[in-house]
């Protein structure tokens, strides 16, 4: 077996531990269930050639094992929105071909390891709504392939550096809300030449459930903070068709939102596309064409 996919589901009890035993594997992924225990220590002692390892939305807990540092063909670790705890090693910094290193929405604490600038091939880490702490060091993320930092909701201190154009020169996303920063915004920070105009949100929100198909209620989701400070609980999620060319995929239910919140970077990214404001309309144009694929006016 090559690939072990059971996702979107409702799988209940421990991970058998045998999974982790399969040398041939290269994927598993048990995505959005309600798996519940912890990982073992020797988790990847076995898995010579595992890229992919997907255990979002469970309820798992516990610390990252240690021996994750062995999987070095490791491209995507995603463990959010569980209950993970305790801090992240230093071996972290071994997985030379990690792409993406998702760790958002747990109780990790302690600092973010330095080793993270060791990962050459990142090119987004999550680690929002954490328990981190300690001084925030831009410099650890030099990597030139990270287009996304999220760090949000932690208990980071210090503050942004002066050249911040040359510490993080290619990034695209950069989340830093609560997160106790201080200090000055550095002039540089206009000169991030990857930078794209985006909405405020990080992810799609509506709190109209009407809107939705494939609605998925959930009780463990994290709640989402507005931009005007205030946090709200979210319920669930699902797929919401914007116009009748363009679906939103992944978009959280949260009852209490006033408002149709739209991430206009992951709207961008997913559909190649731009999206241009105008005074009372938004135009979205196909990147590689230059084909309007959608256009939506000020009601």
């Amino acid at each position: 077996m090559k690939l072990l996919g059971i996702q979107y589901n409702q799988l209940t009890g421990s991970m058998p531990f045998m999974i982790f035993n399969i040398s041939r594997i290269k994927v598993i992924a048990f995505t959005r269930n309600s798996l519940s225990g912890y990982l073992p220590n020797d988790l990847c002692n076995d898995l010579p050639i595992l890229k992919g390892l997907h255990l979002s939305i469970n309820k798992l807990y516990g610390h990252m094992p240690t021996s994750l540092s062995n999987c070095s063909q490791l491209q995507i670790l995603s463990l959010s929105i569980n209950e993970f705890e305790g801090p992240i090693r230093s071996e972290i910094g071994r997985l030379s071909n990690l792409q993406k290193l998702d760790l958002g929405t747990n109780h990790f604490m302690g600092e973010i390891p330095k080793e993270i600038s060791n990962l050459v091939e990142l090119e987004e880490l999550d680690l929002v709504h954490n328990s981190f702490s300690g001084q925030l060091e831009m410099e650890n993320f030099n990597i030139s392939r990270l287009r996304l930092i999220s760090l949000s909701n932690n208990n980071l201190s210090g503050s942004l550096p002066p050249n911040m154009c040359f510490v993080i020169p290619n990034i695209e996303e950069l989340y830093l809300t609560f997160t106790n920063l201080v200090g000055t915004i550095p002039h540089s920070i206009s000169y991030l030449v990857g930078t794209i105009p985006q909405s405020c949100a990080s992810d799609h929100i509506s709190g109209n459930q009407n809107l939705f198909s494939n609605l998925i209620h959930s009780t463990t989701l994290s709640a989402v903070t507005l931009a005007n400070g205030s946090r709200i609980a979210v319920k669930g999620i699902g797929d919401v068709q914007l116009l009748p060319s363009i679906s939103l995929n992944s978009v959280l239910f949260a009852p209490e939102c006033p408002f149709n919140l739209i991430s206009v970077s992951k709207l961008t990214k997913r559909l190649n596309c731009s999206v241009t404001f105008l005074a009372e309309s938004v135009v979205v144009q196909d990147q590689r064409t230059g084909k309007t694929i959608g256009t939506g006016y000020e009601s």
